[in-house]
């Protein structure tokens, strides 16, 4: 499943243009303002890629569940890491192959009806990165929980009520690196320091139906600097720390680099076109060619009966295609 700025789609045969091509040609002012079925209908009038197909269900589920566009933001120079390629990349590369002892990689979250992508995306690249920089020794399910609600004023703009309309990726690493984050798990999970408190609402394939989601969005959960019940460790004894995070240059080299070397990376992609709807934090963990179109592969926060191979989606690569390459960060993890 390729994604043209959060359609979800699925590839076709055709003849077509290049990538070039296509992406330089010009989006129409009326297009930029189009939504629902309309917005659908111009997608597969303009191009050969792929067949978009419309829910009406699918759209409010997705708006529920993105960031406000003032979340937007352009790195600062000093933030992006100074690095050379030295490595030979592959063609194709799957972090969940890669490190298949890994299991955080292959751990599909659900954010539920709250824009908390930005720190449910940055909490899963935390811990892969984890995982990979311990040589495997370390496993842990960084919690999304303490960033949500413990990060402060710094990782989003106003109260505390507003973390569920969006936050700031780069200023959860930078949490990690000043406070440490704690473990976490899917909601109700046991054995872990604060797992998520809000439920993946709505039927999922094969899961427990916890309720409906709500008719906006949930509000932020309240900081709570203690574990669960029996738990064995103390909030403060189960922090773990990064040091300063960076952005990755904007070259997909040197982030395909980035990635073999110290695992996933946490990144957002932004409207480019059509009415605005939002940002969306995800993951990075791969990338490969289909058909000659170069692309990276991403694992979502929608639960796993989302997208493609439970969870994950593709987006193209190397062209900055929705801004996806401009906001890809990480950090070394201190043990």
């Amino acid at each position: 499943m390729l994604i043209l700025c959060a359609l979800a789609v699925t590839v076709i045969a055709q003849k077509r243009l290049s990538i070039d091509e296509f992406l330089a040609e010009p989006i129409p002012e009326f297009a930029r303002k189009l939504t629902g079925q309309a917005l659908v209908d111009y997608v597969n009038k303009r191009q050969p890629y792929f067949k978009a197909k419309y829910s009406p269900n699918a759209e409010a589920f997705a708006t529920s569940r993105l960031m406000d566009m003032k979340y937007t933001v352009t790195p600062k120079m000093e933030d992006v890491q100074n690095v050379d390629l030295d490595v030979e990349l592959p063609e194709s590369f799957d972090a969940r192959q890669h490190w298949p002892e890994c299991t955080s990689i292959r751990y599909i979250r659900d954010q539920s009806a709250c824009g908390s992508c930005w720190a449910v995306s940055s909490a899963g690249a935390m811990s892969d990165r984890v995982c990979v920089q311990s040589n495997s020794t370390m496993k842990v399910h960084i919690s999304d929980t303490d960033l949500l609600s413990c990060c402060g004023s710094t990782c989003g703009y106003g109260s505390l009520c507003t973390r569920c309309r969006g936050g700031f990726p780069f200023e959860a690493f930078l949490y990690m690196e000043r406070e440490g984050v704690c473990t976490g798990g899917r909601y109700r999970e046991k054995n872990v320091c604060l797992p998520y408190p809000l439920y993946p609402c709505g039927h999922h394939a094969n899961q427990t139906y916890y309720g409906p989601c709500p008719e906006k969005r949930w509000d932020t959960p309240v900081c709570r600097k203690t574990c669960r019940r029996k738990y064995p460790k103390s909030y403060e004894e189960d922090k773990i720390f990064g040091y300063r995070p960076y952005y990755m240059p904007r070259d997909e080299k040197l982030i395909r680099q980035e990635i073999m070397k110290n695992g996933p990376v946490a990144a957002v992609f932004i409207h480019t076109a059509g009415e605005e709807k939002g940002l969306h934090g995800v993951r990075v963990i791969g990338w490969g060619t289909e058909n000659g179109t170069d692309y990276w592969l991403v694992a979502n926060t929608w639960n796993t009966d989302w997208g493609e191979d439970g969870g994950y989606f593709r987006i193209l690569r190397g062209k900055d295609h929705c801004h996806i390459e401009r906001e890809m960060l990480g950090s070394k993890i201190k043990f």
